[in-house]
């Protein structure tokens, strides 16, 4: 069901859209390569398993775990209403 100018389906094309920035976000942000042999934030060793386990490592277990826990600051509103621009 279209809602003034919009086509049909326009809601759900944006859900796909979100859904698809959020994939290739998640992506980019993947480690890649050889990977480092100590964390770049506390220094410790990053254990054999987990360099093997994970392409790329750059941090530790803790280390990483602190990172998954901050909020991430990111996205494109595509809400349409006017109040939502505001935010």
């Amino acid at each position: 069901m279209a809602s003034g100018w919009a086509p049909d389906g326009a809601v759900q094309d944006q859900i796909d859209d979100t859904v698809a920035d959020g994939v290739l976000r998640a992506r980019a942000a993947m480690p890649a390569g050889a990977g480092e042999t100590h964390c770049v934030e506390c220094g410790d060793e990053i254990p054999e398993a987990r360099r093997r386990a994970v392409p790329g490592v750059l941090t530790c277990v803790g280390c990483q775990a602190a990172r998954d826990r901050r909020p991430a600051a990111f996205g494109i509103n595509r809400r349409g209403s006017k109040d939502s621009q505001l935010k």
